[in-house]
Protein backbone atom coordinates (compact mmCIF):
# COMPACT_ATOMS: atom_id res chain seq x y z
CA UNK A 1 0.00 0.00 0.00
CA UNK A 2 1.09 3.52 -0.87
CA UNK A 3 1.56 5.16 2.65
CA UNK A 4 2.06 8.64 1.12
CA UNK A 5 -1.57 8.11 -0.82
CA UNK A 6 -3.79 7.44 2.28
CA UNK A 7 -1.63 10.09 4.58
CA UNK A 8 -4.40 12.45 4.52
CA UNK A 9 -6.90 9.90 5.24
CA UNK A 10 -5.55 8.05 8.15
CA UNK A 11 -4.90 11.52 9.52
CA UNK A 12 -8.42 12.58 9.54
CA UNK A 13 -9.56 9.43 10.62
CA UNK A 14 -7.06 9.65 14.20
CA UNK A 15 -8.15 12.71 14.46
CA UNK A 16 -12.42 12.95 13.74
CA UNK A 17 -11.79 9.86 15.80
CA UNK A 18 -10.09 11.29 18.87
CA UNK A 19 -12.45 14.17 18.29
CA UNK A 20 -15.74 12.20 18.71
CA UNK A 21 -14.07 10.41 21.65
CA UNK A 22 -13.48 13.53 23.64
CA UNK A 23 -17.18 14.18 22.42
CA UNK A 24 -18.36 11.00 24.18
CA UNK A 25 -16.30 11.86 27.19
CA UNK A 26 -17.60 15.14 28.21
CA UNK A 27 -21.00 13.69 27.97
CA UNK A 28 -19.72 11.14 30.37
CA UNK A 29 -18.55 14.10 32.63
CA UNK A 30 -21.76 16.36 32.39
CA UNK A 31 -23.44 13.12 33.47
CA UNK A 32 -21.47 13.14 36.81
CA UNK A 33 -22.19 16.96 37.06
CA UNK A 34 -18.35 17.91 36.02
CA UNK A 35 -18.99 20.67 33.79
CA UNK A 36 -15.66 22.16 34.32
CA UNK A 37 -13.86 18.81 32.36
CA UNK A 38 -16.91 18.41 30.19
CA UNK A 39 -16.20 21.86 28.84
CA UNK A 40 -11.94 20.87 28.52
CA UNK A 41 -12.90 17.88 27.13
CA UNK A 42 -15.14 19.13 24.37
CA UNK A 43 -12.26 21.99 24.11
CA UNK A 44 -9.75 19.10 23.23
CA UNK A 45 -12.87 17.34 21.15
CA UNK A 46 -12.81 20.53 18.95
CA UNK A 47 -9.30 20.81 19.18
CA UNK A 48 -8.72 17.21 16.95
CA UNK A 49 -11.46 17.96 14.99
CA UNK A 50 -9.68 20.86 13.60
CA UNK A 51 -6.85 18.95 12.36
CA UNK A 52 -9.21 16.41 10.87
CA UNK A 53 -11.01 18.94 9.37
CA UNK A 54 -7.45 20.75 8.15
CA UNK A 55 -6.57 17.31 6.63
CA UNK A 56 -9.55 17.43 4.46
CA UNK A 57 -9.18 21.24 2.98
CA UNK A 58 -5.62 20.12 2.49
CA UNK A 59 -7.09 17.66 -0.08
CA UNK A 60 -9.75 19.98 -1.55
CA UNK A 61 -6.97 22.58 -2.20
CA UNK A 62 -4.79 20.01 -3.66
CA UNK A 63 -7.83 18.58 -5.99
CA UNK A 64 -8.29 22.38 -6.54
CA UNK A 65 -5.22 23.13 -7.60
CA UNK A 66 -4.97 20.44 -10.39
CA UNK A 67 -3.60 17.35 -7.75
CA UNK A 68 -6.67 15.17 -7.67
CA UNK A 69 -7.51 12.58 -4.97
CA UNK A 70 -8.40 9.35 -5.38
CA UNK A 71 -11.78 7.94 -4.37
CA UNK A 72 -10.78 4.70 -2.01
CA UNK A 73 -12.72 2.99 1.05
CA UNK A 74 -10.40 4.80 2.96
CA UNK A 75 -11.03 7.93 2.05
CA UNK A 76 -15.32 7.55 2.41
CA UNK A 77 -14.33 5.84 6.00
CA UNK A 78 -12.11 8.93 6.66
CA UNK A 79 -15.21 10.92 5.66
CA UNK A 80 -17.54 9.33 7.46
CA UNK A 81 -15.41 9.78 11.15
CA UNK A 82 -15.69 13.46 10.29
CA UNK A 83 -19.51 13.22 9.95
CA UNK A 84 -19.53 11.26 13.13
CA UNK A 85 -17.13 13.73 14.92
CA UNK A 86 -19.27 16.81 14.00
CA UNK A 87 -22.26 15.22 15.38
CA UNK A 88 -20.91 14.03 18.24
CA UNK A 89 -19.83 17.08 19.51
CA UNK A 90 -22.86 18.85 18.77
CA UNK A 91 -24.84 16.51 20.67
CA UNK A 92 -22.33 16.56 23.30
CA UNK A 93 -22.85 19.97 23.48
CA UNK A 94 -26.60 19.61 23.72
CA UNK A 95 -26.32 16.83 26.41
CA UNK A 96 -23.84 18.81 28.44
CA UNK A 97 -26.51 21.72 28.48
CA UNK A 98 -29.13 19.04 29.56
CA UNK A 99 -27.21 17.98 32.07
CA UNK A 100 -26.81 21.45 33.72
CA UNK A 101 -30.20 22.17 33.87
CA UNK A 102 -30.78 18.94 35.71
CA UNK A 103 -28.53 20.08 38.32
CA UNK A 104 -30.13 23.02 38.45
CA UNK A 105 -33.93 21.57 38.87
CA UNK A 106 -31.75 19.20 41.37
CA UNK A 107 -30.39 22.25 43.44
CA UNK A 108 -33.17 23.97 43.46
CA UNK A 109 -35.56 21.21 44.91
CA UNK A 110 -33.08 20.36 47.52
CA UNK A 111 -33.47 24.11 48.35
CA UNK A 112 -37.15 23.84 48.52
CA UNK A 113 -36.85 20.58 50.74
CA UNK A 114 -34.39 22.21 52.81
CA UNK A 115 -31.74 19.97 52.75
CA UNK A 116 -28.46 19.40 50.63
CA UNK A 117 -28.88 15.95 49.04
CA UNK A 118 -26.77 15.37 45.77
Amino acid sequence: MDETKYAKAFEMIMNAGNAKSLALMAVESAREFDFEEAQKQLKESQQEFHLAHQAQSDMIQGEANGNPVELNIVLVHAQDHLTMATMAQDNAQEFINLYRLVKELQDTVNELKGGNEQ
